[in-house]
């Protein structure tokens, strides 16, 4: 029966710790396994425990350079999407103050803005959020386990614990979505050792004070957005476009915007160093690319905002041939989430091609794990997904940028129809509204297909993705005029685009 037993199980010893692998008669652990515990990663868990699965998930978060360390959720929870759109909200309500004046509201003495409070505030909500995840995964039998996973074969998973213990599961199938990280320039002196990055700045107990913020990516606009808005002085410092990847004339609305509500930009400029002064504050050396001359600036804080990095490289995949993008260390992956080796899948940021955004990351781990579970065939659908951008100005967007309308089609095959319109909201306070744009990206002849739609303007999240379900159904023009709009909105003014860019009228919107 002792050597009965020695050929059924394979047991592994590892820090006193004894777990039952993968026994000659190929059953495992868990059915699923999932390394990462981000929007995506939990989504595909709770889905596949949903549909009988056994399943665990691991998830830890080394913390950042700064020492800034948070719960189960990943990126949107803690350190993106949701402290974002709070603190966004915050710099709204002190726009909203000043319009409220105009409207009648008596506000007496000067109005300021209390960063701890604030953030005090957001933390705490993103914490009840931590919270509620874990009680989600007890609920649905999902195994957490706030270990760092990383590959032993194509079933096996090994789970490093805080305290240096091991613990190996073994797994039918094993799900990498782990995500990624803020990157740090750091062949700048002082980069590291004086900087933060969006890892850090929503849980920082103190305000930031005058922040240069690096990079003019959707993060960094957003960033100084909201940090404009509630009063600190910041300067935006871009080494060549701001939003590579969006539409450029829309790029250039909401970085106009941002300068006449107060945002200093210092364009065509590379950093050079950090120096901490004996006064505490941060002396930065760029170089202006238009002059060739180096510049110097002090400021209370420096916000890195030079993009992402995946998290693959502790994640032992060279161990199983895991295969990457070289370049950007992105995992390749198939139409159906699948990686180079049999049984191994990746989704979410970490994946090559893949939008990084939350909502493509939930509905791909739902996708996933119904067809692990064999419930579907149904793969992710990622043409024609929108977006916002959280600035001053919102900009929302769904479907194809001018550009890249043109590079595709050709610019005599497409056809552009724009609007410049006044919020309702901006006349009794006066307030400029300048960038407020529609642009309709069609294709030209036909029933004008439409190809893309953006917006900046207030909402603007809500308004594109109402306008969004359209373009899963072959939205054409006529389409959106046949559309009785709301009065009066700013989404009404959709319905209403008829000036075509080609024509050379003026678009800008009179009237009712």
């Amino acid at each position: 029966m002792a050597a009965l037993c020695r050929v059924r199980h394979r047991w592994k010893r590892t820090n006193c710790i004894q777990l039952l692998t993968r026994n000659l008669t190929g059953t495992f652990d868990y059915d699923l396994v999932v390394i990462g515990g981000g929007s995506g990663g939990l989504a595909c868990s709770k889905e596949a425990a949903q549909l009988g699965q056994k399943v665990a998930v691991l998830d830890y978060v080394e913390p950042s350079v700064k020492g800034t360390k948070w719960g189960i959720g990943g990126t949107c929870v803690n350190v993106g999407c949701i402290p974002k759109k709070l603190m966004h909200q915050a710099a709204l309500l002190g726009t909203a103050l000043k319009d409220a004046q105009k409207y009648g509201w008596q506000i007496p003495g000067p109005i300021s803005h209390d960063w701890s409070t604030m953030a005090e505030a957001v933390q705490n909500h993103v914490r009840s959020l931590n919270w509620g995840h874990r009680v989600q995964l007890q609920d649905k039998e999902v195994k957490y386990l706030n270990v760092k996973g990383s590959l032993v074969d194509e079933h096996t998973v090994k789970g490093l614990t805080r305290t240096g213990k091991e613990i190996m599961l073994t797994a039918k199938n094993i799900v990498i979505a782990t995500g990624g990280r803020p990157k740090y320039p750091t062949h700048i002196p002082g980069a590291v050792e004086h900087g933060i990055t969006s890892d850090d700045i929503f849980w920082l107990k103190e305000s930031p004070g005058k922040t240069l913020v690096v990079g003019a990516s959707y993060v960094a606009l957003e960033c100084a957005g909201f940090l404009t808005g509630i009063g600190l002085a910041t300067t935006v410092m871009v080494r060549s476009i701001p939003l590579r990847g969006f539409d450029q004339q829309m790029a250039g609305l909401v970085t106009d915007y941002m300068e006449a509500y107060g945002t200093k930009f210092t364009w065509r400029s590379v950093p050079k160093s950090v120096d901490k002064l004996s006064s505490g504050a941060l002396q930065v050396t760029w170089t202006d690319e238009q002059t060739g001359k180096d510049q110097r600036d002090t400021f209370d804080s420096v916000l890195w905002a030079v993009g992402r990095a995946p998290e693959t490289k502790t994640l032992g995949l060279e161990k199983v041939a895991v295969k990457l993008n070289k370049e950007s260390g992105k995992i390749l992956v198939a139409a159906d989430e699948s990686t180079s080796v049999p049984n191994i899948y990746a989704f979410g940021d970490i994946g090559e091609g893949r939008p990084e955004l939350t909502p493509t990351a939930i509905k791909a781990g739902k996708l996933l794990a119904r067809r692990l579970a064999g419930q579907t065939n149904e793969l992710m659908n990622y043409d024609n997904v929108a977006t916002t951008v959280f600035t001053p100005l919102e900009y929302g967007c769904v479907g194809l940028s001018e550009e890249e309308a043109e590079s595709r089609h050709g610019k005599d095959s497409i056809e552009v129809y724009h609007a410049f319109y006044k919020p309702l909201e901006f006349t009794v306070a006066e307030r400029d509204a300048s960038q407020c744009y529609i642009k309709v990206v069609c294709k030209r002849g036909g029933d004008q297909r439409i190809l893309g739609l953006h917006f900046t303007g207030p909402n603007a999240g809500e308004v594109t993705q109402g306008f969004a379900m359209g373009f899963q159904c072959g939205a054409t023009l006529t389409h959106l005029k046949e559309t009785v709009g709301i009065h009066p909105t700013c989404a009404e003014e959709l319905t209403k685009v008829n000036v075509s860019k080609r024509s050379g009228l003026d678009a800008t919107v009179t009237g009712c």
